[in-house]
């Protein structure tokens, strides 16, 4: 088509193609901020929405306290501990000289030390008195941290009951909203898709027809991509499904236009050859017969052939000669290109 527009036609075409790309760039820009901005009509549940509020408040109140008493058990288990570790060293090192001076005792026999031996005696059994104590707090500062580990296991076992129901019903809640959102975007995008179809079957060739392409194609964009990603797991069939419709649409409206379209050839061939020239537009004929194709039945003719002065399938003039200069030219040019004679049909059509 581009070869028999007029140079100036063409790049002002070139240039209504920019328009209807730009259009359709700012409305899927601003379709995009819609869809991406959908979900906030609707607040985001948290897990806390779906907990016990009248169980969960003092469980988790227990669990910090059992938490906290085991932290503190803990400390003061490591206290003890390092405690007992040092009355069990004293003791080892009273023992130690006890025995040394024993020896000693034993092999003097000396009976004034016997005095001295009461008194090691008594503060070994003070050591050991001690170190059984340290013992004893130890096993104290154990159990209690063992009864602090119970409680927070409990308690931490209690909580995730609670949620893991909260969890099913947090779950449930999401895939309910999801839903809805999904609708309203759907609710937004499908209108559009017909909207664009109206537009594409009624106003495509219309004066305004950049916008009108401009919009087709944002729609098509806003519902096959921009929706994509927000689609739930079902979202697909609804894409497929949709996808089958319009094809379907377009498939049917495409064969009656096939059927519309031979019919009006059948009915243009039946007509008198000067009329069908006539009637034929003369960018439409120019632009088919750059393409090597009969401007009347668009089968593929040998214009090179000077012999072809008339379509062989359906018989319309494809040259003729000129009333001035005689000069073999088109049939459906306006002038000689000869002579420049505005052109006037022959007697015979030639």
């Amino acid at each position: 088509m581009s070869k028999a527009l007029r140079l100036s036609e063409t790049w002002f075409r070139r240039g209504l193609w920019a328009v209807a790309l730009v259009f359709a760039w700012f409305l899927i820009g601003l379709g995009g901020t819609v869809v991406g901005d959908l979900p906030k009509v609707e607040q985001r549940q948290q897990l806390d929405d779906f907990m016990d509020p009248v169980a969960t408040p003092p469980l988790r109140e227990a669990l910090k306290a059992a938490q906290r008493s085991g932290r503190d058990a803990q400390d003061a288990l490591e206290q003890a501990q390092q405690r007992l570790k040092v009355a069990q060293a004293d003791n080892r090192a009273a023992r130690e000289s006890f025995n040394n001076w024993l020896a000693t005792r034993q092999a003097t026999a000396r009976a004034e030390q016997d005095a001295e031996l009461i008194q090691r005696t008594s503060q070994l059994d003070q050591l050991r008195r001690a170190e059984r104590e340290a013992l004893s707090a130890v096993e104290a500062q154990q159990q209690i941290a063992l009864d602090a580990r119970q409680a927070t296991a409990k308690a931490q076992a209690r909580l995730a009951e609670l949620e893991r129901s909260a969890r099913e019903g947090l779950e449930g809640a999401r895939r309910a909203q999801e839903l809805r959102i999904f609708l309203y975007r759907l609710a937004l995008t499908l209108p559009l898709l017909v909207v664009a179809g109206w537009l594409f079957a009624k106003k495509r060739n219309s004066a305004y027809w950049p916008f009108v392409w401009g919009f087709i194609y944002f729609a098509l964009f806003a519902f096959f991509v921009e929706l994509v990603p927000y689609l739930p797991s079902y979202g697909g069939y609804v894409r497929y499904t949709v996808g089958i419709l319009l094809t379907a649409l377009v498939g049917r409206y495409a064969i009656l236009a096939l059927q519309r379209y031979l019919e009006r050839q059948k009915m243009a061939e039946a007509l008198p050859d000067a009329q069908r020239r006539e009637e034929l537009s003369y960018d439409v004929a120019l632009a088919r017969l750059a393409k090597g194709v009969c401007p009347g039945c668009e089968r593929a003719v040998d214009l090179k052939d000077q012999k072809n002065d008339f379509c062989p399938h359906c018989g319309i003039g494809l040259h003729d000669h000129c009333g001035h200069c005689q000069a073999r030219k088109s049939a459906f040019s306006h002038f000689c290109h000869a002579c420049g004679t505005a052109a006037r049909p022959l007697p015979g059509g030639r």
